[in-house]
This record gives C-alpha cells, structure tokens and sequence, in this order.
C-alpha cells in the first residue's frame, strides 16, 4: 500500500489497487479526503464479499458473471482476488476455462476498460518507445499471444487479449504473484477471421494477419524491447498457431527467460495425471504406452517431456519415443506418410497407417490423450475401445473451452462402466455412477504455470528448463492422495492450488540453483521466504 498513500479523495476510490471502498476505517476516510464521499457505514472485506457472492449469483449466465468479476477487478483489486482465491472453484471456470472462450469471442461487444498492452504493425520500430507508457517498473511475468489460436477456438485476432488477462489474474490467485508486476500483451497483428473484419464494433487491427518474415521481425522487437525495459520478465508464450509456437519457443527458449503454456504448461500437467494414474491402475510408469489423439504443439509438447520422463525412468531415447504413438485427421502418424509437420517426425514410427479404433485395438494404450479441439471424437466405439484393452483406461480429454472437449465426464463414465479415470482440461461436476461419486480431475494448466513463474520468480532464474516441468510435474503428482485416487480424480482439489503451486515454487527454485540459473541468493529457509513473497489480498 506504500505505493499508493499519497491518493486522495476520489482518486484513492477510483485507483483499483487502492481502493476499499466501504471499508476505509473512520480515521482513513479523513487522511485519505474521503469524508462525505462513502456511504456512513464502514464496513469490512468479509462483509464486501457476501455482498458480491450475492450479486453475482444472481446474474443469469455466465457471461454476465465474467462481466460483473471484470468491472469488480477493475474498481476493488483486492476484492477480487479474495473472491477469486477463496472461492476459486466456483470462479475460475467464470475468468478463465470456459467463459473466457465465450467472453473472448464477444471481447469487443462486452469491451469496458481498457487492460494490457497491444502492439500492432504500425507499431515497428516503436515499441520499446512504447513500453514506458506502461506505468509499472517492475513488471515480471508477461502472457503474451497473437490470438491466432485462442483455446479450440481458432483465429480471434484482437480479441483473444482475454486469454493474457485470465492467465495472469490466475498468476495472482493460484501463487501469489504481486498484481503490479503482471503485463498481458496483445501482438495484434491483424486476424483471417472475416466475421471479425466485418464487424463494425472490432477493436482490433482491421487486416489480414501480418505472415512470413515480417511477422517474425515484429516478434522479435518486442522481445528486444522486453529485454531492456523489462530484463527480469518471464514471457509466456499463449495461443499461438502450432508452426509459430513452435517457431517462437525454438528461437528463444535458450537465449531468453520464456517458455510456451500451450506446449511446456500442458505437457507438465499432463504428465502430472500420467504420474498419478500408475498409481490407480498399477502399471509402472516406464511400463506405460500413451496414445495421442491430435499431433499439434499441446500433444507433441506432451510427447516431448514424457520421452524426458521415460529416459529418467531408464529407458534409451528410443525406446522412449516408441512408447509413444500419436493419431490425427488422416490416422496413426508413422514414417510412410508424406504429410508430416516437422514436430510430428519423431514420432512417425514404422509400421502400417491404422485408422483411431484399430490402432487402439492394436497398441493397446494405457493411456488415451486428446488435444484435438474437436468435440465428440471420443465417442462410445472409441471408449469401449480403451475398456477392451484396459480393466482401468485412462482417458485426457484436454481441449477447451468445455463446448471442445473429446467427451464429457458423464460419457466416459457410463460407457466405461465407471472404471475409467477421466481427467479434462475444463471443469465438469462430479458424477454419480451407481453408488459412487466420481470427481473428474481438471487438467488445467493453472495447476503448472502460477507454481513455475512463481519459482522463477522467487530465484531470480534467467532461463526456464525442462527440467523444471519435469519436477513440477513429479511434485503435482505427489500431491494427489489416496482419496483423490478413489474418487477417481488424477488432480488434487483446487481448493488447494495455493499450496500445490507454493509445492511447485520450492522445487523449481532449488532446480534453478542447482542448475547455476538462479540469480537470488538461496534463502535459509526457502519455502518460508517464498511463502512471505505471496501477494495476500486481504485488507
């Protein structure tokens, strides 16, 4: 609050950091000029919040909902995350997966205020000109997308700016990172999608996206720019298309602190569940074999880190490839078909081109992984399959928002007899099957990147690793418990995400000392000093 005692009168009410509105004490309200400008009563932040889970509980859909959080982030910061993190179950699906789909889709029809940063191809040679207009000097973790693929959307151009501002309001929530040191951007570099084009109230860049050489060169002046307002920054590549994904993460992931949520974040996560469910169905994890549905960057990311993770189990870097096998439009990917991307060719292994059911029936997977943004293709031929060959199948149904998972909870439970675990990557309630309550676990993202940025963060890192989401995978799966397992869910509640990601925090800031990238000295007491770092938005 130091930054901010100087605000008087309506600014001190108008500053959303600042502002407690009704809680300003008797004495505040006279040192701060707020006498005659509040209500008589002062009341308290307990009392503030009933009186927005009133509000908005009475708002008819879920889109108005994240209306109505937006402007509460907007007017009372604190407020907000005190909502957000004490009631994070119910909040979470409203400013991020799912509504944030349907939000980003009507970003400019529901527009308000204002948030983050947007760069646009005009902009060249100007950007770093640019930067100090943004008010904060301390800014250390950056989301950043071109909106070209926002979740399973697809190209949302400008309006793809609510995927930045979601994923760094759940920085703060979920571990704790200071609000004023979050930056969203939006490289608007114009959209293909002519329904936005064509739309009168479009915020955005109204062109054909900026492609090929010129798109890369505007790419990177923003990250030179980061490098010298910003040298500290974590940038998190979001929502990219695969071959820029791709692209981006190869060209700066050793020379800059950065990573890809799409790509690293979901691997992570993803071998999280994986980790856990050896447990639930008795199989040894080097003895697993994974099929992917889908062979973009989120499922060949997660190929990527669990061949890391077979090797650290024993196995050669072949043998680790093997255990891997990925299917998209036109089937099983092996070496014989010339329509490979090059991020699909390790994978291409040798053997005849089988259609989804027949290499299930064939590999025998224990695991079954889609990342495809296509709703429906687990249907109940493709579950059955997976029961054929499986007493406990495993089935990731990744894509979002909820409206592009591969099946609900309730399909593959009821097709699976109730023996399946089911994880998503957006929420679905629990189920009941016969006498048992099973609670599928959310694979979200949001259990992985809060955890990493704030150990980063915490040590001063200059450079993400793999290494660091191989532990942060490991240290997520510890955390799943016996019950969880019963309950069917590969995830822990996400009630308990502030100390999943303060779990996560510790081990990937001792990963950074040890690996010589920490630029902090190692406290005497780690996890306590990180612990004391987190942003606490009680007043």
């Amino acid at each position: 609050m130091a930054d901010f005692k100087p605000l008087k009168g309506y600014r001190a009410l108008y500053h959303p950091a600042f502002n407690k509105s009704t809680a300003f004490t008797r004495e505040e309200r006279e040192e701060y000029g707020l006498q005659g400008l509040l209500p008589y009563k002062v009341g308290d932040q307990d009392n503030q919040l009933a009186r927005v889970l009133e509000n908005l509980r009475r708002k008819a859909n879920d889109i108005e909902k994240f209306i109505f959080l937006a402007s509460l982030h907007e007017r009372n910061e604190r407020l907000f995350y005190r909502t957000l993190t004490e009631h994070i179950e119910e909040i979470m699906p409203l400013i991020y997966t799912p509504t944030v789909g349907q939000a980003c889709k009507e970003f400019a029809h529901i527009f308000r205020r204002p948030k983050g940063f947007y760069i646009t191809p005009e902009d060249k040679g100007n950007i770093r000109r640019m930067l100090d207009n943004w008010p904060r000097p301390d800014v250390r973790v950056i989301v950043v997308t071109d909106g070209q693929r926002i979740l399973g959307l697809g190209d949302l151009g400008a309006n793809g700016m609510g995927i930045p501002i979601g994923k760094l309001q759940l920085y703060v929530a979920c571990a704790g990172i200071v609000p004023r040191q979050c930056l969203p951007v939006m490289l608007d570099v114009g959209t293909n999608n002519e329904e936005l084009l064509n739309d009168p109230l479009y915020l955005g860049y109204p062109h054909r996206r900026l492609e090929g050489a010129a798109y890369y060169e505007l790419v990177d002046e923003f990250i030179q720019a980061v490098q010298d307002r910003y040298p500290q920054a974590l940038v998190q590549f979001e929502d990219f298309l695969t071959p820029n994904a791709y692209g981006l993460l190869s060209k700066y992931k050793d020379k800059i602190l950065c990573f890809n949520d799409d790509i690293q974040g979901t691997a992570s996560v993803s071998l999280a569940g994986v980790y856990a469910a050896t447990r639930g169905i008795g199989v040894p994890f080097k003895d697993l074999r994974v099929m992917f549905l889908g062979a973009g960057s989120a499922a060949t990311g997660i190929g990527d880190l669990m061949v890391n993770a077979f090797e650290a189990e024993g196995l050669t870097h072949d043998e680790a490839r093997h255990r891997l096998n990925f299917v998209d439009v036109n089937g099983l990917i092996v070496s014989g078909r010339g329509d490979l991307m090059p991020h699909n060719m390790p994978y291409a292994h040798k053997g005849p081109q089988l259609e989804f059911i027949e290499a299930i029936r064939e590999i025998k997977p224990h695991i079954l992984i889609g990342a495809t943004g296509a709703p429906g293709t687990f249907d109940q031929d493709v579950v059955q399959a997976m029961c054929d060959v499986n007493e406990r199948p495993v089935i990731f149904a990744l894509s979002n928002p909820t409206s592009r998972a591969e099946c609900t909870a309730e399909q593959a439970y009821s097709w699976s007899q109730g023996q399946a675990f089911f994880s998503s990557g957006s929420p679905f309630g629990p189920v009941e099957y016969g006498s048992k309550t099973l609670r599928p676990g959310q694979g979200n993202n949001a259990y992985i990147f809060p955890g990493v940025g704030l150990g980063v963060v915490a040590s001063g890192a200059t450079r993400i690793t793999d290494a660091m989401f191989l532990i942060a995978a490991k240290t997520l799966a510890d955390m799943v418990s016996e019950q969880d397992l019963t309950e069917g869910a590969l995830y822990p509640a996400l009630t308990d995400i502030r100390a999943v990601s303060l779990a996560i925090a510790v081990k990937v800031a001792e990963e950074a000392h040890r690996s010589g990238l920490a630029t902090e000295a190692m406290p005497d007491n780690l996890e306590a000093a990180i612990a004391a770092s987190m942003y606490d938005p009680v007043y």
